[in-house]
């Protein structure tokens, strides 16, 4: 029996559960916060207008409820709940809130001042150089300059003869409309001077106050509402920061309105004059002639400011 093989038997002892770490509780947690997030915008989604008004309005301005902190988050928002905010999308418009009509009003002056460019001979060799567009500040019309400068002779602020009258044709054009406009000048970069006295940011200046001394002269008072200068910051061709074409002049009538019916509106909501005369024969009494004091008097300024020479 010596020689016996002996037998060892192990017996592990019970262990408890361990550890197995903490990163499934993190996971978990963002499955349940995404969770409550969606089940949170389908409530939302669910909700009448008012309490769509409510939740928006206290998330603009959280103290409206307790007192007023203040304007609002954003640039431009309102204290409070806005009781105006668009039902749809749709309805919203562009994110600026302009109506549709008013950039259907402003797209149908584009196609205008494109038939006008066309049709009047002299403006010829310059209405390739007229870039007219949408966007989504509003109507966007540029003069572009060409290497045998069209519009300002190099290094000059003043406006050659031909350039004078388009600028007088586009304000005859755009005086229609009361909608706010504003004039930039954009040059290139090529150094103006070597003295630094007079450079490009008061050249780019010049020529943009240049164009809106002679608009001015077409447009109701008040209407040009900004000059700006940019000199070479907003090249148009970067890659080229001497091309002759980044050298321009840009007019920009904003989505902005003045305030008022504009010229357009006026004419589209007055009746033909036969029509008128038929309407006044059939209802106006022929022993009570109407009172002279109660027919109103056009006037070519009729939104300029109080007090502004007319």
């Amino acid at each position: 029996m010596k020689n016996a093989q002996v037998i060892i038997v192990k017996k592990g002892r019970g262990h408890g559960h361990g550890h197995h770490g903490g990163a499934w509780k993190v996971a978990y947690a963002d499955f349940v916060t995404a969770m409550m997030a969606f089940f949170l915008v389908l409530w939302i989604v669910g909700q009448s207008q008012n309490v769509k008004q409510a939740v928006a309005g206290y998330f603009r301005d959280p103290g409206v409820f307790d007192y007023q902190k203040s304007t609002g988050i954003m640039p431009g928002a309102t204290t409070g709940i806005n009781s105006e905010a668009p039902k749809t999308l749709k309805e919203a418009g562009p994110v600026d809130g302009t109506s549709r009509v008013d950039r259907d009003r402003l797209a149908k002056k584009a196609e205008l001042l494109r038939q006008m460019l066309a049709q009047r001979p002299e403006f010829a060799k310059l209405k390739d150089q007229v870039e007219i567009q949408m966007t989504p500040d509003g109507l966007r019309i540029e003069l572009i300059e060409k290497s045998d400068s069209l519009f300002f002779d190099s290094g000059s602020a003043v406006l050659k003869d031909a350039a004078t009258g388009l600028f007088q044709a586009i304000a005859e054009e755009l005086g229609s409309l009361n909608n706010h406009i504003m004039i930039e000048g954009h040059s290139d970069s090529r150094r103006y001077s070597t003295s630094g006295a007079y450079t490009n940011w008061e050249l780019s200046t010049d020529r943009a106050n240049a164009a809106r001394r002679v608009m001015d002269t077409r447009l109701p008072a008040g209407r040009i509402t900004q000059v700006r200068g940019y000199a070479d910051m907003q090249l148009r061709y970067p890659a080229d920061p001497y091309d002759a074409r980044n050298r321009r002049v840009s007019i920009i009538v904003s989505n902005q309105v003045a305030g008022g019916p504009s010229a357009d509106d006026k004419a589209a909501a007055e009746p033909a004059p036969a029509a008128a005369a038929a309407h006044g024969e059939s209802e106006k009494p022929a022993a009570t002639p109407a009172p002279a004091a109660h027919k109103p008097e056009a006037s070519a300024t009729h939104d300029a400011p109080a007090g502004a020479a007319k």
